[in-house]
């Protein structure tokens, strides 16, 4: 059995689905009968999760009685089935005070309620028809009510006995790897892909001479695939017939397909794959149509391809690939030129292992110079009273304890944490700690450059970041304003240096506060991420120049985090999506709405994204001058490192790789705006001199 739409209204005039809807439901309108609508499309109704998940623009107009009229009657004909009715209410109207709107429902003939929806509040009440067929409605006002009744939308939905079971397992899981191999997505691949007929995928085709389906065709032709071809694609052990052309494919061809036993016709032209033709094409048994055509494939076809194809049981197509050769005059040019080619590779291997060694050599020198120099940055307290010139400047603080500025003999400016006499660390945990971190270093991380090993009075000596934190420069309060270009450019050096966490790092790092405060900016606006492994260092931290707080910060703590305490990767990746939407708009994590309470920044921009206006979006301070494109696909960044689902999320190397096209994107717009300038410029300059030559060849006056 299965749950499916039958009919979904609501009244705006507009269809509304998928993205919209993450349901794919189609809301449609309906108009009942001596009604009227209710609109508040600039009241901001509340984002909740529910397992309705209703769009927030389907809550946002309803339908209500006229004056003449007290109900909402509705009909619908449906003989025989089993029917549920869900109604969705959200009060848009500012009831004045005193007022009340009370309701029931009447559905064929019983009654449910009474109902009073809350104010911006969503409210879905289900309820099952009570007998199979027919059902009606009516909606009508209570004796203790002032105002009619009103409803938003509501759903129908009919229960079918689906005639075939859903795709085999095996063959789902499969085209999914292969959907997420190649990034593919749409709202034609949505649901089983086989199941119901009516509504398969259209890449693919399905046998159904089975009970359940299975995939025997797949054709990839019309979707952009950029990639090496994926060895899942054996996962279809029915498939017959396979269409890769014009995907800009690459690498050489996986033993993978060599289990595609029932492949009828293979057609990969068009591509960049290269390499030999593999000999295990022609052990197919079923194989009667090749098209290799406009490849890069080297060496020769196997003689056993050829044959098949001489004999007429093999369809076989291999023009415009230049280095395959059919014959075997190729294999005598080879004979004759592998002496001469063995002799060239044979002394350019001998240069490149040299300058290999010499290259290792000197880094292998230089890692023992940085590590021996890093193992004795250790600091006496005498030391550290010196440094600061007797913690003369303050330059932040926390639970830890303060943070004052200092200089090293040498110069070095270093920002040095104090542990106050109540922290509960012990000395042995810290130095372990603070020893482990010192060897982790990367240009887009905060440098510990030491600590001090007097185990009454302990401290971490960090590099000094003349700039101060990501936060400080997007508040209103700041005396200046970072650029769409610096902002982009701050968002790919924290992708940086957060991959490096997690994937640099063995075991990986998991930073579990990341946030604007604890992302610092140097005298050039590199950014680097501070505070990284320290959460197990520190019980009791909050904000400072260099902070350590170990639960993570109101607004940037992912949800399952939030509910469980334990965070992970895909928890620091949510924490940076957030610090994404932050540049983006110049907001805080945490905005206080008009009820005094506070929202999330992501629910802040998620209806301004349905209204694809991204000049309400981008921070107003920078008076539109940013890349809508770019800038698009920022928000795209952030929404998918924010997604509720962990597993969803994408992790960081992927983000990063994101935000350096972006970054390119907008490069190349502004590179283009200022190439426009100086032709503009130079016409200016060229009509000028037009004209003083004008005046010079003008006749003199007598």
């Amino acid at each position: 059995m299965a749950l499916v739409g039958y009919q979904l209204s609501y009244p705006t005039g507009e269809n509304v689905r998928y993205k919209d809807d993450v349901f794919n439901r189609m809301w449609s309108t309906h108009r009942f009968a001596n009604s009227i609508w209710v609109n508040a499309s600039d009241i901001q109704v509340q984002e909740i999760d529910n397992s309705y998940k209703l769009p927030i623009e389907v809550l946002r107009t309803a339908a209500q009685p006229k004056k003449d009229s007290y109900s909402l009657r509705y009909n619908f004909s449906c003989s025989p089935c089993n029917l549920y009715v869900y109604f969705h209410f959200a009060e848009i109207v500012k009831i004045p005070q005193g007022q009340r709107r009370e309701f029931t429902i009447t559905l064929n003939d019983h009654n449910h309620g009474p109902f009073s929806p809350e104010y911006l509040k969503p409210q879905t009440i289900p309820l099952k028809s009570p007998t199979q067929g027919d059902i009606y409605f009516t909606m009508n006002p209570t004796s203790n009510s002032d105002l009619p009744p009103i409803l938003n939308a509501f759903e129908i939905l009919r229960v079918l006995e689906l005639p075939l079971s859903p795709t085999d397992q095996a063959d789902v899981d499969a085209i999914m790897t292969v959907l997420q191999s190649y990034k593919i997505n749409g709202d034609d691949l949505q649901g089983d892909p086989c199941v119901p007929k009516d509504l398969s995928w259209n890449v693919l085709n399905c046998s159904y001479d089975n009970n359940p389906p299975r995939i025997i065709s797949l054709d990839l032709s019309s979707r952009t695939l950029i990639g090496e071809i994926t060895p899942s694609l054996s996962a279809f052990k029915a498939i017959q017939s396979l269409d890769l052309s014009y995907n800009k494919l690459t690498g050489i061809l996986p033993n993978s397909f060599s289990e595609l036993l029932n492949l009828t016709l293979l057609d990969l032209s068009y591509n960049e794959l290269t390499g030999p033709v593999p000999e295990f094409l022609a052990q197919l048994p079923n194989l009667n149509t090749l098209n290799l055509i406009g490849n890069k494939f080297t060496g020769s076809i196997p003689q056993s391809l050829i044959e098949k194809s001489n004999n007429g049981t093999l369809r076989l197509s291999f023009k415009n690939n230049p280095n395959l050769c059919q014959s075997d005059s190729c294999e005598k040019k080879k004979h004759f030129l592998l002496p001469v080619v063995a002799s060239i590779i044979s002394i350019l291997v001998l240069l490149l292992l040299c300058m290999i060694a010499i290259s290792w050599r000197y880094r292998r020198q230089k890692a023992i110079a940085e590590t021996q120099k890093s193992k004795n940055q250790t600091f006496s307290y005498s030391e550290i009273v010196s440094i600061t010139d007797n913690f003369k400047t303050t330059i932040g603080g926390g639970g830890f304890g303060k943070v004052y500025f200092g200089t090293l003999k040498d110069g070095t400016q270093v920002a040095i944490k104090l542990l106050s006499q109540s922290s509960k660390q012990g000395y042995k945990e810290f130095q372990a700690e603070v020893q482990l971190l010192m060897i982790v270093h990367q240009r887009n991380l905060v440098s510990l450059i030491g600590y001090c090993n007097d185990s009454h009075n302990m401290a971490l000596v960090y590099e000094y970041m003349v700039n101060g934190n990501l936060r400080e420069h997007l508040s209103e309060e700041s005396g200046s304003i970072l650029t769409w270009k610096e902002r982009l450019q701050i968002a790919v050096d924290a992708a940086h240096g957060l991959e490096y966490l997690h994937n640099g790092c063995k075991p990986p790092i998991i930073h579990r506060d990341l946030k604007t405060s604890n992302i610092l900016l140097n005298e050039k606006l590199q950014a680097k991420i501070a505070d990284f492994g320290l959460s197990r260092a520190f019980a009791n931290e909050s904000d400072s120049h260099v902070s350590t707080c170990p639960a993570g910060t109101f607004g940037y703590v992912a949800p399952e985090a939030q509910t469980s305490g334990n965070f992970n990767q895909k928890s620091d990746v949510y924490s940076f999506g957030i610090i994404l939407l932050e540049l983006i708009t110049g907001l805080p994590a945490a905005i206080r709405n008009t009820l005094g309470g506070f929202i999330c920044i992501r629910q802040w921009i998620r209806p301004k994204i349905n209204r694809g206006d991204i000049q309400t979006i981008v921070d107003p301070r920078l008076q539109g001058e940013f890349d809508a494109n770019s800038a698009w696909k920022a928000v795209e960044i952030a929404f998918s490192c924010v997604s509720d689902v962990a597993i969803q999320r994408p992790d960081m190397s992927h983000v990063l790789g994101e935000l350096q096209e972006c970054m390119a994107t907008a490069m190349a717009v502004e590179e283009s705006q200022k190439m426009e300038a100086r032709v503009i410029r130079s016409s200016s300059s060229l009509l000028i001199s037009h004209l003083n030559i004008d005046t010079d060849m003008a006749p003199s006056p007598r």
